[in-house]
């Protein structure tokens, strides 16, 4: 190979791995902020659930007054 030749190729080769590192920095920014949204939607889960057991907690201390066969039909009927 010519000393042309070589420094072509070596030019070629930087430019490339130059591409790659943007390439893996891309990627890595890409993870990041999926786990940062991962993380954000496990604690709205967490909280969603928390506050379900809330509601049954509360809704089975206080039964339901009434029976819903001994109500007036609705205003429509």
């Amino acid at each position: 190979m010519t000393p042309e030749q070589l420094e072509h190729r070596l030019a070629d080769l930087e430019t490339r791995v130059a591409f790659q590192e943007q390439a893996l920095l891309d990627l890595s920014d890409a993870l990041a902020a999926a786990r940062d949204e991962e993380g954000r939607t496990a604690l709205l889960l967490h909280r969603a659930l928390e506050e379900l057991k809330a509601i049954r907690s509360t809704l089975s201390a206080t039964p339901l007054t009434g029976d819903a066969s001994q109500e007036p039909p609705p205003p429509h009927y």
